[in-house]
């Protein structure tokens, strides 16, 4: 059994002093307040957040698609770039790429990873041997870093609403339902050697990329399971939906789906307010990825109107262009008051808005990824993320200004636990190393294909 005893820590009651928290079996056996010194001693102790939404491949790219083609740049030219780039990549490249950010996340304090997972196939589309060969490399991944996995193999089998044919990079990414029933499968068998916070759900793209049908067939694939969807992201998918379907998506989707709080709806940045308050309502997870929506120019979430109709929500770092839990949340609370231009408009009274976040984001994170965790909680997995308070803008802060201050100011993760698993120490994954040296190896390789 691990103790770890925090001079303060953030419990679902609130902060308490000398807390002693004992591990067992990657669980939290018991929560103790007032508790004398032992064991691993830290200063702060908080729940560490899942990264609800990831594109692990997507790493490799920052950086690469910053200058200007002819005419207006938006989502679509970044996305013809996307493919291009993706042609060359292996699966000994995923698994390396895969491993570092994994690294990178756990640092930035996330205990865990849900992996929107769309990269299948050789170039061309030709199934490799091993359908499941990529997801085979996320779960290599994941066993090398340590970090909580939530797989989501996505279906994707067409280029539109249209129905018509997958084309140039989406080749790589698409399934028909057996293909795809055979690489969830094969999926499963892969994630069968990881730790038991490990879980496997379904992910169908997006409503341009998979038929109504097809919607139902893959929800009902594993009933219990999470279910991730891209939805309401960019204007031009917007109007391509209500053309076809002669509604908005998110509109069409609370019309003719049941959806329920083991869905998680990713961006969401395109709502009504009617929209944004039905999403609310069902207690499904909105999906948010504040700096990736930046940097692609999605759009502003509705956190203001979503939050006060009792919406929960989680952050993921999507294209991985920036791995950063404190700038994710900071940026989600940002781009509201830009919006509204006001300040602290997520705040309530009795919680500040640091305080909001961090637990919005823990909770709604655990949620979306289908892991028993969020909390500080006897019973719960042990996802526990340690702050150095002896970082300038942390110390002497107590309470509420702690988290405070680590979204808005500059704070260091000193430790992480990811289901008991002791990964980083001192603000360094113990196989840092090792990663970033296989990661550079592929992206040598990568430079010279490109």
């Amino acid at each position: 059994m691990t103790l770890i005893h925090a001079k303060t820590a953030l419990l679902p009651e609130g902060w308490a002093r000398d807390v002693t928290v004992a591990l067992d079996g990657g669980r939290i056996a018991s929560v103790v307040s007032g508790s004398a010194a032992g064991g691993i001693v830290v200063d702060c102790l908080l729940p560490a957040p899942v990264n609800l939404h990831s594109h692990a491949f997507q790493r490799a790219m920052a950086g690469l698609t910053e200058t200007r083609t002819a005419g207006q740049d938006s989502f679509w030219t970044w996305r013809s770039l996307m493919y291009r780039f993706l042609e060359r990549l292996t699966p000994e490249d995923v698994e390396a790429i895969a491993a570092f950010v994994q690294m990178e996340m756990a640092e930035a304090g996330y205990a865990a990873v849900a992996e929107f997972h769309y990269l299948h196939h050789a170039p061309g589309g030709v199934a490799y041997a091993n359908r499941a060969e990529m997801s085979e490399r996320i779960a290599i991944a994941a066993a090398e870093s340590g970090l909580g996995l939530t797989l989501l193999p996505v279906l994707y089998h067409q280029g539109g609403c249209d129905g018509r044919a997958l084309a140039g990079g989406q080749l790589r990414f698409g399934n028909d339902r057996d293909g795809y029933a055979d690489l969830w499968n094969g999926a499963a068998k892969a994630l069968a050697h990881l730790p038991r916070d490990t879980r496997l759900g379904v992910a169908p793209h997006s409503l341009r990329a998979v038929s109504r049908g097809s919607l139902d067939w893959v929800a009902g694939i594993a009933p219990q399971a999470p279910i991730h969807l891209h939805l309401a992201e960019q204007v031009a998918e917007v109007e391509e939906v209500k053309a076809a379907y002669g509604a908005r998506p998110v509109e069409w989707l609370l019309a003719n789906t049941d959806v329920d709080p083991r869905w998680c709806l990713i961006h969401a940045t395109q709502m009504e307010p009617h929209e944004t308050t039905g999403l609310a309502a069902t207690g499904a997870v909105a999906g948010l990825c504040p700096i990736t929506e930046a940097n692609l120019g999605d759009g502003i979430f509705d956190g203001v109107r979503f939050t006060q109709a009792g919406g929960r929500w989680g952050v993921g770092s999507d294209s991985n262009v920036d791995i950063t839990l404190s700038g994710e949340l900071r940026l989600f609370e940002y781009s509201q008051r830009l919006r509204d231009r006001g300040r602290a408009v997520l705040a309530v009274p009795e919680r500040s808005t640091g305080r909001v976040l961090w637990e919005g984001a823990a909770q709604g994170g655990a949620q979306a990824a289908g892991r028993e965790a969020g909390e500080i909680r006897e019973g719960l997995w042990a996802d526990l993320v340690a702050l150095d308070l002896s970082a300038p803008d942390l110390a002497g802060r107590e309470g509420d200004t702690i988290l405070d201050a680590f979204i808005f100011g500059k704070g260091a993760v000193a430790e992480l636990w990811s289901a008991g698993r002791h990964l980083v120490s001192g603000g360094r994954h113990h196989r840092r190393d090792a990663i970033a040296s296989a990661y550079a190896h592929a992206m040598a390789n990568l430079r010279e294909a490109l």
